[in-house]
C-alpha cells in the first residue's frame, strides 16, 4: 500500500513541477495525480471551536485541523468525517442520529487515511474533568486516589479494553480502503510533570495519572497500528513543552479555561499546525526519491 501511495505523491511532486513549465496542463491529468485523502476521529482530530469551521456544525470540526493542514501541505483532495465526541461506534453508525458513519467516506478510491479514535471510548476527558481541584491539598478529592483503589487502575482497564475493537478498526478501514494507506495519529502531551497547579487546578500526582494514561491509550494505539499494518505518527514529544502548562503563544493544547479560541482541554491552532506538519511528514516519507 506504501508504494502505491509514494507512487502517487512522487507523481503528484512531477506533475506540480511540470505544470511550472506548460502553459495548459489538463484538468483530468492533475485530478488523476491528486491524493484522496479521508480523515477520521474525534475531536482531538476534528478541531472544535478552532476558527475557520467546517459547515457541518454538529461536528464542530474546524478547516484548520490537522487533517486540513496536511491536506494543503500534501496538495491532497480531503473528505474530512472527523466528529467531536466520535467512538468506534460512530465509524460504522450514525452519529447524534444523523450524521452518516465516518466509514461511509471510504472506498477502493481512497489513498490515504489518517485517524485518531478512542479516548471518548475511555471517556477520558471526563476523567480529566473530573481531576479538577480549585482549591488545594487536602481540600478536595483526588482523582488518581478514586480510579486506583483497590489495587485496580480503572483508566487502563478501559484503554485496555478498547484495544481489541480498535485492531478491528483498522481492519475494516483496509478491507473499505484497500488500496489506502492508513496513518494513526496518537494523542499528545496534555500536561507536564507535576502539572502547574493553579495555572491548571489539577493536582500533581492526578496530573501525572491523567497523563500517563493518555500515554497509554497512544501506546495502544501504537501496537495496534504495527499489528494491523498502519503508520504511527506520534504526538507526545512533539507536544511536550508545549502542553496547557506553557504560555499562550507555545501552546498546542487549551487548558480548563483556554487562552485562544479552542475547547478546553483541546488542541488549538498551533497544536493542529505542528500535528498536521507531523502526518504530511510521515506521509511523504513514503514517496519514493524522483530524479
Amino acid at each position: 500500500m506504501g508504494d502505491q501511495l509514494g507512487r502517487r505523491l512522487a507523481r503528484t511532486g512531477v506533475a506540480a513541477a511540470f505544470s511550472l513549465t506548460c502553459v495548459f496542463t489538463p484538468a483530468s491529468a492533475q485530478a488523476a495525480d491528486v491524493l484522496d485523502y479521508v480523515a477520521l476521529g474525534d475531536s482531538a482530530a476534528a478541531g472544535p471551536l478552532i476558527p475557520g469551521p467546517d459547515p457541518n456544525l454538529a461536528c464542530l470540526r474546524s478547516g484548520s485541523n490537522y487533517p486540513g493542514v496536511a491536506a494543503g501541505l500534501l496538495g491532497a483532495r480531503l473528505t474530512d468525517v472527523t466528529c467531536s465526541g466520535a467512538e468506534l461506534n460512530d465509524l460504522t453508525g450514525r452519529q447524534h442520529g444523523f450524521v452518516p458513519p465516518q466509514f461511509d467516506a471510504l472506498g477502493p478510491q481512497t489513498d490515504l487515511v489518517s485517524v485518531t479514535i478512542g479516548g471518548n471510548d475511555a471517556d477520558l476527558v471526563q476523567a480529566a474533568i473530573s481531576c479538577i481541584n480549585l482549591l488545594p491539598e487536602p481540600i478536595g478529592r483526588s482523582c488518581a486516589d478514586g480510579f486506583t483503589s483497590g489495587g485496580r487502575d480503572e483508566l487502563g482497564a478501559r484503554i485496555d479494553a478498547v484495544a481489541p475493537r480498535f485492531g478491528e478498526a483498522l481492519d475494516a478501514i483496509r478491507d473499505r480502503a484497500p488500496n489506502a494507506e492508513v496513518v494513526v495519529v496518537g494523542y499528545g502531551t496534555y500536561i507536564r510533570p507535576g502539572g502547574c497547579y493553579p495555572v491548571q487546578p489539577i493536582w500533581a500526582r492526578d496530573a501525572d495519572y491523567i497523563q500517563n494514561s493518555v500515554d497509554r491509550l497512544s501506546a495502544m494505539l501504537r501496537a495496534e497500528a504495527a499489528e494491523h499494518g498502519a503508520k504511527f505518527v506520534d504526538i507526545g514529544p512533539l507536544s511536550r513543552g508545549h502542553d496547557t502548562c506553557a504560555a499562550p503563544s507555545e501552546k498546542y493544547f487549551e487548558g480548563v479555561i483556554p487562552t485562544s479560541i479552542a475547547a478546553p482541554l483541546h488542541p488549538n491552532a498551533n497544536g493542529m499546525r505542528a500535528f498536521g506538519q507531523a502526518l504530511s511528514e510521515a506521509v511523504r516519507s513514503e514517496a519514493p526519491t524522483v530524479s
